[in-house]
Parts: structure tokens; sequence; C-alpha cells
């Protein structure tokens, strides 16, 4: 396996996906704003795309990949044996949650949304439109599953490009916002359900090749199944604590008006560089990993490691110091439209600018948990991630009356960057890790490139600013050729000062 290229790989779809979710994203801050019939679709949307990016991004990966790996090395129909037990113990499992919470929705919409209880149409619309979403839940829990056997076979395409389907079908219904008016959130609710089945009928016939699916309801819940989901669920809570943390952070900013629209938007901000600079690494590392750890391959555990770390703040750092000098401008340009007014840029750009000091933090997480997944080690991430909610709950309670909205993506920020400190100090303390000789001056390499990137992106953010106000009609453009520019002017600097070398493009992990 070649790290980089199949990252890029891995990158290239989910950045597709990412551009195709800022389309239907600016789609639904055009016709809902950032208003209350918003606020009530990104509750009922929250909830299942959470579990989407728990199960989906790296977390089922971590426990399911390793496992499955394991049993295939004694024989495929070993390894089929294996991998149709986890499906039907899931399908089994997925129905009876979904069918519980279906009943109890209103009670349910009531504690993951308290702060709507006070506005009575607020929270019938919420129940309602999540109980139309959470059968999301069922399907993509189901496509992941898929995926993490095609990841496990190093095939990323396909399990990476899924989620484009979702948002090419909300941009379709979407692009009929102005006829469909008021029954718009109704049609979007539907439309991601249906979007579910698609993907997982489009993942069943891409696996097909590597593993068919056997239904039945006499599954045997064998030891080897029974370590698996041991090791699935504290996976879920670690691999998964960003979106946890940003779920807590839904419910608690709930009791503020629009606060959970601003918090929905800033996120999708960020989201697309930690898809490539954290999940992205984070999946691809994993399958090989796993084999070297297997085969006590001490030397290609130790590049690939440090390989992968260095890669996740090659691409994290210079999206952060991009955020953190035009935050305002990068939000304005993305959102800034219809609905979507000068004081939605102003509160989300704020949330933005206190979520991107946490980015290498949140790649960091999802990097050092697969060195511990490739171990089969899932439950001291477990505990490092449950501190760092319990953290997150504490700073974001006890500041949100003082401080308001704002408190949540600080405390999420601190609360990850202990997180990824406690992983480092926990491998290192256990010789899993250890940097090489080269990595301290790569580190300092990046950081310099990353901050005069930053000054190149300022300066020219300041030379176009007329073009950027919010009123401007070729906002999105110019900021769209500026971030190209400065991308451009930092990979040429990186290749120049050998922060990047195109051999490593070719050399095998």
């Amino acid at each position: 396996m070649n790290l980089i290229k199949s990252t890029g790989t891995f990158s290239f779809f989910t950045l597709i996906s990412r551009i195709s979710g800022y389309l239907r994203d600016i789609l639904i801050a055009i016709y809902l704003g950032a208003g209350p019939i918003a606020d009530a679709f990104f509750v009922a949307f929250r909830i299942p795309n959470t579990f989407r990016r728990l199960f989906s991004e790296g977390t089922f990966n971590a426990a399911f990949v390793p496992s499955y790996k394991s049993e295939l090395n004694k024989g495929k129909k070993i390894g089929e044996k294996f991998a149709n037990n986890v499906l039907n113990i899931l399908i089994v499992s997925l129905l009876t949650i979904v069918f519980i919470i279906e009943i109890f929705m209103p009670l349910f919409v009531s504690i993951i949304a308290p702060g709507f209880k006070a506005n009575s149409e607020k929270i019938e619309l919420a129940i309602t439109l999540t109980r139309i979403t959470f059968p999301f839940l069922f399907l993509v829990s189901l496509s992941s599953f898929f995926s993490a056997i095609l990841n496990s076979h190093n095939k990323f395409a396909a399990a990476s490009a899924t989620p484009i389907i979702l948002n090419i079908l909300l941009i379709i219904v979407l692009f009929f916002g102005k006829v469909l008016s008021d029954k718009l959130v109704y049609f979007i609710s539907y439309t991601v359900t249906f979007a579910g089945l698609i993907q997982l009928l489009f993942l069943i016939f891409f696996v097909k090749k590597y593993f068919i699916p056997k239904i039945s309801f006499k599954f045997n819940y064998n030891s080897r199944i029974k370590l698996f989901f041991n090791k699935l669920f504290p996976s879920i809570f670690s691999s998964g604590v960003t979106q946890i943390n940003i779920l807590i952070g839904t419910i608690i900013a709930s009791f503020q008006a629009n606060a959970v629209s601003y918090l929905y938007y800033a996120d999708r901000i960020y989201q697309i560089n930690l898809a490539v600079a954290g999940i992205a690494i984070g999946t691809v590392l994993l399958p090989n990993l796993s084999k070297y750890i297997d085969n006590k391959n001490n030397k290609k555990i130790k590049l690939i490691q440090n390989k992968s770390l260095e890669l996740s703040l090659f691409l994290s750092l210079p999206a952060t110091a991009a955020l953190l000098v035009a935050s305002t401008e990068i939000t304005s340009a993305l959102f800034g439209y219809g609905s979507f007014d000068q004081l939605s840029v102003q509160n989300t750009s704020a949330a933005l600018f206190y979520f991107a000091m946490g980015m290498p933090a949140f790649a960091f997480i999802k990097v050092f948990s697969s060195f511990l997944f490739a171990r089969h080690n899932t439950k001291t991430p477990f505990y490092f991630s449950l501190l760092s909610v319990l953290i997150n709950i504490f700073i974001s309670i006890y500041f949100f009356s003082s401080i308001g909205f704002i408190i949540i993506p600080i405390a999420t920020t601190i609360s990850s960057w202990i997180n990824s400190f406690l992983l480092l100090f926990y491998l290192m303390k256990k010789n899993y890790f250890s940097f090489n000789e080269i990595f301290l001056f790569k580190v300092l390499n990046i950081t310099c490139l990353s901050i005069f990137s930053a000054f190149v992106f300022y300066q020219l953010i300041k030379f176009f600013s007329y073009y950027l106000i919010y009123e401007s009609e070729i906002k999105l453009l110019v900021i769209v050729l500026l971030v190209i520019l400065t991308l451009i002017i930092y990979i040429i600097t990186s290749i120049m000062t050998k922060a990047f070398k195109i051999s490593d493009i070719k050399l095998k992990y």
C-alpha cells in the first residue's frame, strides 16, 4: 500500500463529498437561514448524521478491520462467517433501536434538544422531522459495515464516495425550494432517509466481489463476535469523540435561539479539512498497520506511524492558520446569502474561529486512536475520550449562562487537545510510538510554512477586501481563487524546503 496515494484516493472522494455537502448547505442557508425551522431540521438531521460520522468515518473500521483481517488470515470462509455474524447482529440491534426510539420520539427529542420545550411549535416540528430522518441511522450503519469490508481489502474509493449520493439528492430537492415553500423542510427530511437506502444498495453492489451477505436471524454469538462488540462500543465513543462533543454542544445550544444553526454551519466548514487530515489518514493506515503489528515489523510500524502523523500536520496546520485569519470572510463567502444575514455570519464565524483552534487536535485524535485500534486496544482511547467529554460538558455548562453558545466550540477545542496529548503520552509510555530522527525538523518546517501561507492569505484577503464584503456578488469566487492561490504557494514552498517530497508519492508503506 502507498499511504499518500491511498489517502489521496480517499481524500479526493471525501473532498467531493464535502464540497457537494457545502452546496447542499448553502441552499439550506438560503431557504432556511438560521431561524427556528432551521434549528428544528438541524436537530433532526444531526442525530442520524452524527451516527453516520460515528460509524462511517473510521470508527466502525477501528474495531472491525483488525478483527476481520485476523479472521481472513485463517481462511476466506472463516472471514465470511465472522462478517455475516456481525452483519446479522447489527441488523437486529439497529432495527430494535430505531423501532423503540420512533415510539418514544417526543421523549428522545426533549433529551437531545431540551431548550426547544419552551417553544411548542418548534419542538413538535423537531419531533416530526426526526421521526422522518431517523431510519437513516439503520441504513447508514449497515453502509458502514460494507464500507469496512471494502477498506479491509484496501479498496477506499466506493466507500468514500458514498456520502456524495446524499448530497446530490438533497441538492436536487433544494433546487425546488421556492416551489415547495413551507413543505421544503419535510421533503428534504424524507430525502435523507431515501438517500440512506440508495447508499446501502450502492455499497452492496461494490462489495459483492469480496463478500456475499447472508441474512439470517440464527447468528452465532461466539467468543470472537463477543470480543468484536466489546471493542466496537469503546471505539465508537473514542474515535467519534469530536462528534459526541458537538452533539453535546447541540443539546446545550438548544437553549439559545438560532445557536444550533450557527454551530452546524461552523462545523460544516472545518469538517472539510478534518475529513482529509484526520479521517482519511486514520482510515487508510489502519489495515496495513494492523498487518505490520501482527507480523511484528517494527521498522514498518515506526515508518507508517511517523509518516501518517507528518501528513496529518501537513494538511491540518495550514488550514487551521487560514481559518484563524479569515473566519469571517470565509463564512460570509460560503453561507452569506438569502436568509443567512450578517448577524448569522458574525456568530457562525466566531464559532468557526474557536473550532479552528482545535483542528489539529481533532485530526491527531483520529490518527493516534488508529495506532491503538490496530493493536486491538479500544478501551484506552475510550477512557481518554470519556474524560474529554466530561471536561467538555463541565466547561460548556459552567460558562454557558455568562458567555453563551460560543463557549461550546471553546470547550470542544480544549477537551480535544487534552484528549490528543493523553493519547500521545500513553503511546510513548507503552513504546507503541516514537518520533523518528527527522520528525521535529519536519514539524518546524511545516509550522513555518503554515505561518507564511497564512500571512500571504491574510494579505490577499486585505487586498481584495472590497470584493469580500457581505453584499458582494462574487465573494465566493474570490475566496475560492484566493484559497487556491495560497494552496499553490504552500505546495511549491513545501517542495522547495523539502517539507513534502514528490518521491513520497511512490513510496510503499
